[in-house]
């Protein structure tokens, strides 16, 4: 069979919209700071008005240039495309249901809720720091952890001297929250 009468298949899309993201806990709302929300709905707008229209610029150009079976860029655009046209399916849908959550407004209190800034000390005696955020905003290299991660589902609630169990792979122990802060809240 000639190879133009084959579907063209996406083995990309076979993981679907969110492959390799951490699900939404079942009944769970999608907290997300102000901050990370304009980050994300910014990535949304660059995707649907610059990236994919050069990119679909692109594909046009290379399906004039003849034979698509063996064409490099129409190949890699297509692909290209597929995978903006997934993210905006992604952001499209974790935007719909975000639930905006400013943690400034705890500015001041002791207490964890989701967006603040935690200091706790370790059974070993190493201190860590970490932000409570939104599974799609948080980056542990930034010493962000989403608010469904162990360590911020233990910590969250408990105040500034507390000490709680957190519940490892390797076992459970317990840290001593040092600090909670959140930050201040935008000046008008």
């Amino acid at each position: 069979m000639s190879k133009a009468f084959t579907k063209e298949t996406d083995h990309d899309d076979e993981d679907g919209d969110d492959a390799g993201l951490p699900p939404l806990p079942a009944g769970g709302k999608n907290y997300i700071t102000p901050q990370g929300y304009a980050r994300l709905r910014a990535e949304l707008l660059d995707l649907m008005d610059n990236e994919r229209p050069k990119v679909v610029e692109a594909v046009h150009w290379a399906a004039r240039n003849g034979d698509r079976s063996e064409n490099g860029d129409y190949l890699y655009g297509k692909k290209r495309l597929r995978e903006i046209d997934r993210r905006i399916r992604f952001l499209t849908k974790r935007l719909d249901i975000a639930e905006v959550a400013d943690p400034s407004v705890h500015h001041g209190s002791d207490q964890i809720f989701f967006g603040a800034r935690v200091t706790y000390a370790e059974e070993s005696g190493a201190e860590r720091t970490v932000t409570i955020l939104g599974i799609d905003e948080a980056e542990s290299a930034l010493q962000q952890v989403s608010w469904i991660a162990p360590v911020a589902r233990a910590l969250l609630k408990a105040r500034q001297g507390d000490v709680v169990r957190l519940v490892t792979p390797v076992g459970a122990q317990e840290i001593e929250v040092l600090s909670v802060t959140y930050p201040e809240p935008a000046k008008d």
